[in-house]
């Protein structure tokens, strides 16, 4: 029989680290979700409803809205135990001298998540002249956008796939899910 697997208190702490982040991020897409019913995020609403996303299909991904605001989500999420270094190592707030600020800022948010449930990061659109026009989590201990696809959550509960469609982005997914194509994601 084989050897009992030795404690390693170093891959401990990673996967505590990385459940610790997968948390953070699906605390966030609540977030965002929740704020793309209220008052700040009317104009994202409003801009998925025109490309003909229905809020059941919003529901189904999870979109959400960023505020525009500075600190709005970093506020959210310390109120509910998170650090600022959890954020900023999260990919959620920028840094830079004395300033602390949101990276998703005015923006729709399509939570990107694995198959496996976990909330990875996620893909924000600017409504107005903004840039870039598309804005990824940079690259975190549990999100690189190159191996990753958009949509990779909903393939395990659609039964019977004989074929993977890859697409160019978000709305992409969005249009064809709604059209009920299944097996679709999109590259990050």
């Amino acid at each position: 029989s084989p050897p009992p697997e030795e404690y390693n208190p170093r891959a401990e702490q990673e996967r505590n680290r990385r459940e610790r982040m997968y948390q953070l991020n699906r605390d966030a897409a609540l977030y965002y979700h929740e704020v793309l019913y209220s008052p700040e995020g009317a104009a994202v609403l409003d801009y998925l409803h025109r490309r003909g996303i229905t809020d059941g299909l919003i529901r189904r991904f999870g979109l959400g809205a960023s505020p525009d605001a500075w600190s709005s989500a970093m506020d959210t999420l310390v109120e509910k135990g998170y650090t600022k270094e959890e954020l900023q190592t999260a990919g959620l707030i920028h840094v830079k001298e004395n300033h602390v600020y949101d990276v998703f800022r005015d923006r729709a948010i399509f939570p990107i998540i694995d198959l496996y449930g976990n909330t990875l990061g996620f893909g924000g659109r600017a409504l107005g002249n903004a840039q870039p026009k598309y804005l990824n989590t940079q690259d975190t201990l549990v999100f690189n956008k190159r191996y990753g696809v958009y949509g990779a959550n909903l393939l395990r509960r659609q039964r019977g796939l004989e074929r993977i469609i890859l697409v160019e982005g978000y709305m992409d997914v969005l249009a064809l899910a709604q059209a009920d194509i299944q097996g679709v994601v999109a590259t990050l």
